[in-house]
């Protein structure tokens, strides 16, 4: 099996960052891959003041008082995790030209992404979006595996998910009319849009289910990349019927060969299962022996990458924020789509 590229190089001197937020993604993954990344925390500021010691503490960094008392460090990136409303007044108090990492979505919607997007253009921030499954160690290994031209051109891209999500873990949830494409398919949607470029449109259907008190927890969407790639995506979270035949799956096919992806996390969730890659290119399906999984291996592939940016190692910051507004306006379309009614199956003729 030919080497495939699995990881982002860190710089020798990383910046350090400060962290708005103190939520579980922060404890659970950016603070975890900063430890391993060696990238040290300036501090963290969180309108609840006792979480964000809490935190800091155990992080052994600081707790800021005060948004502007973050926003005020210098010869630093700034790490966006908060909620979705939240982020333009964030960006508004970070000096012009500062470097940031904003936490996905990039708004709750197109129009907010527009007000993001034009805050950042008049402030001249540079700021990526933490659509981190892209650096995913298997979506990168793939990634370099059909830029070495091992699959040929992608013909075909089919997601399938089954799963039994525990939504109950996240009680702030119920309330809110978009769930389940704008805040877990809109990852996949960043990776097909990383790998197959923008498509030209979309069909999609997004519904809740009787177990649930979710507005949305299963989608099937259809993209449409003209007549040379079929890209598909069935996503059911309420498959409560035991792992036996639960997936989280991607199969991408090739004119030369195929690749399986398994993304493990969202299997016995929160617990998970690991990650695994699979690559047929001469009639033999081989697996790639992964170095990490989706959480937290992507986590640190994406801070690798902005602090290569921040450094001045890599000219291009990838999946940046103007990148990330197509992933949002496909999310928008969706949406969109799913509000339609589909097209009309003709009645039969009187008799």
């Amino acid at each position: 099996m030919t080497d495939l590229r699995q990881t982002i190089e860190m710089p020798k001197t990383p910046m350090p960052v400060v962290i708005f937020g103190a939520g579980s993604i922060v404890t659970d993954a950016h603070l975890p891959a900063y430890r391993e990344l060696g990238i040290p925390v300036a501090g963290i500021f969180d309108p609840d003041t006792a979480k964000a010691q809490k935190v800091a503490s155990g992080a052994g960094t600081k707790a800021f008082n005060t948004v502007k008392e973050a926003a005020g460090q210098n010869g630093v990136v700034f790490d966006l995790a908060v909620p979705p409303a939240a982020i333009v007044g964030v960006l508004e108090a970070l000096p012009d030209g500062a470097i940031a990492l904003i936490q996905k979505p990039l708004g709750s919607d197109l129009a907010e992404a527009d007000r993001i997007i034009s805050v950042l253009r008049r402030k001249k921030i540079k700021a990526a979006v933490n659509f981190q499954l892209r650096f995913a160690p298997n979506s990168l290994a793939l990634k370099d595996a059909v830029a070495q031209g091992l699959l040929g051109d992608i013909v075909d891209f089919d997601a399938w998910l089954a799963l039994d999500t525990p939504w109950h873990l996240w009680e702030f949830l119920a309330n809110l009319p978009r769930v389940e494409i704008l805040l877990h398919s809109i990852h996949y949607l960043d990776f097909v849009r990383d790998l197959l470029g923008n498509p030209k449109g979309i069909h999609a259907r997004t519904l809740g289910h009787p177990s649930s008190s979710m507005s949305n927890t299963r989608s099937a969407m259809m993209l449409d990349y003209s007549d040379q790639i079929r890209c598909n995506l069935s996503i059911n979270h309420n498959h409560a019927f035991g792992r036996k035949f639960q997936a989280c799956e991607f199969r991408i096919c090739g004119t030369k060969g195929a690749a399986y992806m398994k993304l493990g996390v969202n299997l016995d969730y929160p617990k998970g299962e690991p990650d695994e890659l699979w690559l047929n290119t001469d009639g033999e399906w081989r697996q790639v022996e992964l170095v990490g999984d989706w959480f937290i291996a992507a986590f640190k592939g994406r801070f690798a990458q902005l602090q290569r940016f921040a450094c001045g190692l890599d000219a291009d910051l990838e999946g940046s924020a103007e990148d990330a507004w197509h992933t949002m306006a496909l999310v928008e379309a969706a949406y969109e789509s799913s509000a339609q009614p589909m097209h009309p199956i003709k009645e039969a003729p009187n008799a």
